[in-house]
């Protein structure tokens, strides 16, 4: 059933509004992560830097009575070009895992996690043209799967790059890794349990138990970030990555708090 118009335009320019912005971030930290003679690729990535800074601005430029028909026009250019990131960072990938870029210094686990977030971003782009939103139960299942292992990759990578005398933070990095890995596992039981694991009070413990866990992993990422800003601590992350790993962990709680209301009716606890 197709989504009433307003409803269709404010859900498009949020999703675009957030995700060309973290496009635009994941181009700028692939380059930081390439040699200096990696020119072409390092092209590449300012390229797509430029393509995404122009949507994020093209998207805050709309407005919620622009009308549907534009903002359809635009998701599709919008598609086009998450394909294309999402291509460049596949190849990526292969360069790094056929031993093709000594040296560079971007993990293969971060580059497919990038674009897994660019096919995330593109299958969105897609569900809102078409209309075709998951059923409630089957979406909460599905994103919290997604996003349980976007949050247990950050952990990784933060307890990485952070220096390893930076004992007691990389510990505790080691520690949301291990508990977003077990929330995972257990996302990933409930989806093999589908349809008869999908009754409200499963997936109302379910959506608490996440939350708790992804409030912590907030607060931990705000406190990094705010000590990687005052330098304060010795690592090698930029501060703009510990913002965006940050703004992630919102965005999925605001998803869950989503979810909850229309779970049962009732705001986030």
């Amino acid at each position: 059933m197709p989504m009433l118009d307003q409803s269709f335009v404010a859900r498009s320019l949020e999703e675009v509004r957030f995700w060309s912005r973290i496009m635009k971030e994941h181009s700028l930290f692939l380059r930081l992560g390439f040699r200096c003679e990696d020119t072409q690729l390092i092209n590449e990535a300012n390229h797509f830097y430029a393509i995404f800074e122009a949507i994020e601005n093209k998207s805050n430029a709309f407005t919620i009575g622009t009308d549907p028909t534009v903002i359809k026009r635009f998701n599709e250019e919008v598609h086009t070009a998450v394909s294309y990131i999402w291509a460049f960072k596949r190849k990526v990938l292969g360069l790094i895992l056929t031993c093709q870029l000594p040296g560079a210094n971007n993990f293969p686990l971060l580059v497919d996690h990038v674009s897994r977030e660019a096919n995330y971003f593109r299958n969105r782009l897609s569900e809102l043209n078409t209309g075709r939103l998951e059923p409630l139960p089957d979406a909460i299942i599905d994103e919290n799967v997604f996003f349980l292992r976007i949050m247990a990759d950050h952990a990784k990578f933060i307890s990485h790059l952070l220096d390893p005398s930076e004992r007691q933070l990389v510990e505790q990095a080691n520690n949301f890794s291990q508990e977003f890995d077990t929330l995972l596992f257990q996302a990933k039981d409930l989806e093999s349990m589908r349809p008869q694991s999908q009754t409200v009070p499963l997936l109302d413990q379910f959506l608490d138990q996440n939350r708790v866990s992804v409030k912590s992993l907030r607060d931990f990422k705000k406190t990094a970030r705010e000590l990687i800003e005052a330098c304060r601590i010795k690592s090698i992350i930029h501060p703009l990555l510990a913002d965006h790993v940050f703004r992630e962990a919102e965005h999925f709680l605001v998803i869950i708090d989503m979810f909850e209301n229309s779970l049962t009716g009732n705001p986030s606890h």
